[in-house]
């Protein structure tokens, strides 16, 4: 009997990155089949801050396999294999392995530091109470559909709101790819003009900063998360080339 072997379009790809797609894509499958019968997995499975009801240690893992929609699995997908095939090849499955997940890690470290902070500023404006308001009304409220006005609404929102997505490893694999192939021309569907790989990752960086701090009304998107995952891939980039000369050098 012949062996059996997988073909088309994962025949040469790399054992994590070919990995990471077929979960993505399952928990993804996953999530619409469930909605269907009433289960929310993007609620249970999604990062949470820590002080909210609906935070569970797992979730610091999980939120990096669920994605809100379709769209949004799969640039974060195309981005995985535009850029984690190249960076896997050259330090195998299990660095790899280890870089995506310490990114996604800093991601959610560095976005739910920025929400610790504005939950503390919301806290010394509206009072201590204001937790107690919001652990006992509030989520039955945000269950509703409904929520508060002003600073207690937006306090409410950042206990109820979980995270979910790879962005913040696909941006750690971002930063990773700028290191080791600096001088690269890369042509985005959204930028149809070649530039260099480190000046791509650069201008992305800064617009992800001051993304962030505008803060603007109505964006869902996590933009410190981000830069968490590519603060901590250059960290961990530095770390490895410092203490393994044997390491490939950038």
């Amino acid at each position: 009997m012949n062996q059996f072997r997988t073909g088309g379009v994962f025949a040469n790809m790399p054992v994590v990155v070919k990995n990471l797609l077929i979960i993505n894509g399952l928990m993804f499958l996953a999530t619409v089949v469930l909605e269907q019968q009433g289960v929310n997995l993007g609620s249970i499975l999604g990062a949470y801050y820590y002080d909210s009801p609906y935070f569970e240690p797992w979730q610091i893992v999980t939120h990096m396999f669920m994605h809100g929609s379709f769209t949004h699995l799969f640039f974060n997908m195309f981005a995985l294999w535009m850029f984690g095939t190249a960076i896997e090849r050259v330090w195998g499955a299990k660095r790899f392995l280890n870089y995506y997940l310490i990114t996604g890690f800093g991601a959610f470290l560095l976005h739910y530091g920025v929400v610790a902070f504005q939950v503390h500023q919301l806290i010394a404006e509206l009072g201590p109470d204001a937790v107690n308001t919001i652990k006992t009304d509030g989520i039955a409220l945000w269950q509703s559909g409904q929520n508060y006005r002003g600073p207690l609404g937006e306090l409410n929102a950042l206990y109820n709101i979980p995270v979910v997505g790879a962005s913040g490893a696909v941006f750690g694999l971002l930063l990773a790819f700028g290191m080791m192939y600096p001088n690269m021309r890369l042509i985005m569907l959204f930028f149809p003009i070649p530039i260099k790989a480190k000046y791509f990752v650069m201008i992305y960086g800064a617009i992800e900063l001051f993304s962030g701090i505008a803060n603007q009304p109505g964006d869902n998107i996590a933009h410190f998360a981000h830069l968490g995952g590519m603060l901590f891939g250059y960290l961990l980039i530095k770390y490895w080339n410092n203490n393994q000369k044997h390491y490939r050098e950038y």
